[in-house]
C-alpha cells in the first residue's frame, strides 16, 4: 500500500476551519489549485456518497463525514495519471483536525493511502496536498485580515 501525510498547525480556531472545508462540494477555499468542484448526482455536499468532480479529471466520492471528530475521508474513483482508476485503486484520503498545541491554532492532518505497483502517484498527491493545506492557510490568514 502506498500513501502520503501532510500537515500544517493553522493558526485558527478548529470550527472556524471545519466550517470552511466540511462542505465537500466548495473548494472556494483553494482557488489556485481547484479550479472547478462540480458536484454530481442529488446529493447535497454535506451528505456521504456526495461525488464531485475537481478540475475536470478527479472523480471522487464522499466516504465519512464526521462533525464530532472533524474529519473527512473520500475516495478517488478515477483521475489523471498517476491516479487513474487503471494505475491505483482503493484511493482513500482523508482530512482530520484536531485542537492545536497553543490557543486557538488548528493542525490539519491529510493523508491518503492507495494500491499500485507504482511509486509515480506519491509526489504527485503529495505536491497536491501542500498546496491545498497551504491555500487553507493563506485563505484563514486573508479572512483575519479583513
Amino acid at each position: 500500500m502506498k500513501n502520503t501525510y501532510q500537515s500544517i498547525n493553522i493558526d485558527a480556531p478548529i470550527d472556524e476551519i471545519w466550517n470552511i472545508i466540511h462542505n465537500f462540494h466548495d473548494f472556494s477555499w483553494a482557488p489556485k489549485v481547484i479550479t472547478s468542484c462540480v458536484p454530481q448526482g442529488s446529493k447535497s455536499g454535506i451528505e456521504v456518497g456526495a461525488k464531485r468532480i475537481l478540475n475536470n479529471v478527479f472523480y471522487e466520492t464522499l466516504l465519512e463525514l464526521n462533525h464530532e471528530t472533524r474529519t473527512i475521508r473520500y475516495s478517488i474513483d478515477n483521475g489523471p495519471s498517476p491516479v487513474s482508476n487503471t494505475e491505483v485503486s482503493n484511493y482513500i484520503g482523508q482530512i482530520h483536525l484536531s485542537p492545536g498545541t497553543k490557543d486557538d491554532s488548528t493542525y490539519v492532518e491529510w493523508l491518503s493511502s492507495w494500491d499500485s505497483d507504482s511509486d509515480d502517484a506519491i509526489e504527485f498527491c503529495h505536491n497536491i496536498y501542500v498546496a491545498l493545506l497551504d491555500s487553507l492557510a493563506e485563505t484563514i490568514e486573508q479572512k483575519q485580515n479583513v
